[in-house]
C-alpha cells in the first residue's frame, strides 16, 4: 500500500475483489498492454474527460490538485523512481516524461481560468491511456480508504491494553519465515511482551478491533485521553501475504459476499467478540509504526497523499506518481445528510499502493482523515474508468 496507507478502511472490501476474481490480472506469457492510447479520433469519449467541476467551484481544491502534483515531482526526483521507472513495463511512460507531464498540468491549472479552458488544453496537448481494466474494456473497480481517529493512550491501564508497535530494531536480520500474527501477539491479542515484541510497545488503544484496523490502515491519528492527538505512521511489516477477515467470514459461511462490506465486518465482531481470537490471526502479516508529525499520511511513494486526489493502484501495472484521470459514480452526502452517488470526473495522482490492490482492473481512492471520511470511503464500491496523462512528444 506502503507505507500505506495501503492499508486503509475498505481493504478489506477490496482484498474480498481480489481473491473472487474482480481485480484480473494479466496472464504469464500475455503480452496483452494494460494501457491503451485513447485514439484522438475518439471525439466523443475525449469530449467527456477533463472536465473536473471541483478545480473552480474551490480554489483550495485546485490548490489541493496543485501540492499533490508537487509531492509527486519530489517523488519522481528521487533514485528509487529512477529505479522504478528502468523497469516500468509501458515504454511510452518514463520518468522524464512523467515529470514533464506534470509539471505542464501544474502550469495550465495556475494559468487557466476556467474549467473548460483547462479542459481543451489537457486535451490538446496530452494523450489520454486508458487501463485495460478488469474485462479489457476498461472497467476498474473502485474503492475507497481513509485515515481513521481512533482513541489511545502513551500509558496501558484497564482500560488502553491492546498495543501499537515500534519496528524492531533488527527486523532486518528476522530469519524468514518471520514470526506469524499469533506468534508475536497471542490469539488474544495480548501477549506481545512475552516474546519478541517486549519493549516495543508504541500505544495502547481500548478496542481490539480498532488497533487491528489500524495495521490494515497503515496510519492513524490517534486521540489522546488528555485532549491532544498523536499522529503514528507505517514503519516496516513482516513477510506475509495480506489476508482479509472479511474474506475469512465469507469463506466460513458466515458473512455473504454479495455486499461484502466493513460495517458489516465490523457489526459481527461487535456481536461476537470471541471471534476474533480465530479470525485475527488468519491475517499472519503484522504492521509496525513510528510516531509522525501529524499531516497528512504518506503513500507507498514515500510522500503525502492527498484526500480526494491521490489513488492506490498495483504499482507493477501503473506508472508511479504520474497523472490520472478517474471517472465514476462518487457517493456524495446531500442537504438532508443523506449518501447518493454522484458521476464525477476527477484528476488524481498515482502515489499509493495496497496488498489487495492488484492489476489493471483496481483503484482504491484516498478520501481523508476521521469519520466523515471513513463513511465515504466504507461506501465507495463501483465501477469506473482510470485514465493517465502522458504529455505528447
Amino acid at each position: 500500500m506502503a507505507r500505506r496507507l495501503r492499508f486503509f478502511l475498505s481493504i478489506l472490501i477490496a482484498s474480498f475483489l481480489a481473491v473472487v476474481g474482480l481485480a484480473a490480472l494479466p496472464q504469464p506469457g500475455n503480452p496483452a498492454p494494460v494501457l491503451v492510447p485513447v485514439s484522438p479520433s475518439n471525439s466523443a469519449t475525449l469530449a467527456d474527460l477533463g472536465y473536473d467541476d471541483a478545480l473552480w467551484g474551490s480554489p483550495g481544491d485546485r490548490a489541493n490538485l496543485i501540492q499533490a502534483i508537487d509531492y509527486s515531482l519530489q517523488y519522481l526526483a528521487t533514485p528509487q523512481a529512477a529505479a522504478a521507472y528502468q523497469q516500468y513495463p509501458v515504454p511510452e511512460f518514463n520518468r522524464d516524461r512523467t515529470q514533464r507531464s506534470l509539471r505542464r498540468l501544474r502550469q495550465l491549472l495556475s494559468s487557466s481560468s476556467t474549467a473548460e479552458a483547462f479542459q481543451q488544453a489537457v486535451l490538446r496537448e496530452f494523450t489520454l491511456y486508458q487501463s485495460v481494466g478488469r474485462d479489457g474494456e476498461g472497467t476498474v473497480d473502485f474503492t475507497g480508504y481513509f485515515e481513521p481517529i481512533y482513541s489511545a493512550s502513551r500509558t496501558p491501564s484497564a482500560e488502553y491494553r491492546y498495543p501499537l508497535y515500534r519496528r524492531p530494531p533488527d527486523l532486518d536480520r528476522w530469519a524468514t519465515p518471520h514470526p506469524t500474527r499469533l506468534e508475536l501477539e497471542g490469539a488474544n491479542g495480548l501477549q506481545g511482551s512475552q516474546g519478541r515484541l517486549r519493549g516495543l510497545e508504541l500505544v495502547w488503544l481500548r478496542d481490539r478491533l480498532e488497533a487491528f484496523l489500524v495495521q490494515v490502515q497503515g496510519s492513524a491519528k490517534l486521540a489522546l485521553p488528555n485532549g491532544q492527538q498523536m499522529s503514528i505512521g507505517y514503519a516496516g511489516r513482516t513477510e506475509y501475504p495480506y489476508r482479509s477477515i472479511g474474506r475469512a467470514l465469507v469463506d466460513a459461511g458466515i458473512l455473504e459476499a454479495e455486499g461484502l462490506t466493513l460495517p458489516a465486518v465490523i457489526d459481527y465482531f461487535r456481536q461476537h467478540p470471541e471471534a476474533l481470537d480465530t479470525y485475527l490471526p488468519q491475517n499472519q502479516r503484522f504492521i509496525f509504526f513510528q510516531e509522525t508529525a501529524g499531516g497528512a499520511p504518506n503513500g507507498s511513494l514515500n510522500v503525502p497523499v492527498t484526500a480526494g486526489r491521490s489513488i492506490a493502484t498495483d504499482k507493477s501495472l501503473m506508472p508511479p506518481g504520474a497523472p490520472a484521470l478517474i471517472t465514476l459514480d462518487l457517493p456524495q452526502r446531500g442537504c438532508n445528510g443523506e449518501w447518493s452517488p454522484r458521476p464525477v470526473n476527477r484528476f488524481v495522482l498515482d502515489q499509493d499502493t495496497g496488498g489487495a490492490i492488484l492489476g489493471p482492473g483496481r483503484v482504491d481512492l484516498f478520501v481523508g482523515t476521521g469519520p466523515e471520511a471513513g463513511a465515504q470511503a466504507g461506501l465507495i464500491n463501483t465501477p469506473g474508468q482510470l485514465y493517465y496523462l502522458l504529455l505528447r512528444q
